[in-house]
């Protein structure tokens, strides 16, 4: 069987730099380009030590010193959590890659800090990993600045609504500031296909949208219990669908004012 180191290394140095890179665009490192080449340089010249006769223990220990190696000549030292933090996104960087490609069915093993070796010669197409890898990671980072934008404004409340409690999920909204103009009570909104208890009486308030003014039906609640705080100056204002991933209520951003 036939190895082409300096292919190897080349192709090891290119998926690093995109690991690494993935990793200062993730965490906001903004470093140079230079410093994720050279930490990319690490990891693509580290593969030639694979082939050295050592038992695995070692190899794990030695993995994880390039992993650390890497880190640190990237991006710095500031603080331990600050390092620890890079390796946690490195390894998971590496491991979403390698998974992702594992099922697009190439003929490889991926060590857990980028470093790849052949088993069966080399029968992967250079070009379409190249290709590929990239675009794996923009999307994981896509999705990984997605979630935590987005997942962060989640909570568990309770609504109290005559002595009896139900939880919901919630999302802080901070364009809904609605407040009913008669009671100067803050408006949260939730599914009407979400109510869990019989809804009496209610009225209708006004509210500015983009199609012009329109009416909403609001409800009366004891109170609303967010993050250990207990609300009750606020209205359960009622809509048809709330179309967020997993959402049945929508916060009042001013309820963060008080």
């Amino acid at each position: 069987m036939k190895i082409y180191l300096d292919l190897i290394m080349i192709l090891n140095f290119c998926i690093d730099f995109i690991i690494l890179l993935s990793v200062s665009l993730i965490l906001k490192r903004n470093v140079k380009i230079t410093r994720i080449m050279l930490g990319a340089f690490i990891g693509g010249i580290s593969i030639l030590f694979l082939f050295l006769n050592i038992n695995s223990i070692i190899l794990f220990i030695f993995k994880f010193l390039i992993s650390l190696i890497m880190i640190l000549v990237t991006f710095n030292f500031k603080t331990l959590k600050y390092t620890l933090v890079n390796i946690l996104y490195l390894y998971m960087s590496s491991i979403i890659l390698g998974g992702f490609l594992y099922l697009l069915n190439l003929q490889f093993s991926y060590k857990h800090i980028g470093l790849i070796f052949f088993n069966n010669g080399l029968s992967i197409n250079f070009i379409f990993l190249l290709i590929f890898s990239p675009i794996i990671l923009y999307i994981y980072i896509k999705q990984t600045k997605h979630l935590r934008y987005n997942y962060s404004n989640y909570y568990n409340i309770q609504i109290i609504v005559n002595d009896k409690s139900y939880k919901y999920t919630a999302y802080l909204d901070t364009g809904n500031v609605l407040i009913d103009s008669l009671t100067k009570k803050k408006v949260i909104l939730i599914d009407k296909r979400k109510i869990l208890f019989k809804i009496k009486n209610f009225r209708l308030i006004p509210y500015t949208c983009a199609s012009g003014i329109n009416m909403i039906k609001v409800v009366k609640i004891d109170k609303l219990i967010f993050e250990g705080n207990e609300y009750k100056d606020v209205l359960l204002g009622i809509i048809d669908k709330i179309t967020l991933d997993g959402v049945e209520v929508i916060l009042n951003r001013k309820l963060l004012e008080e």
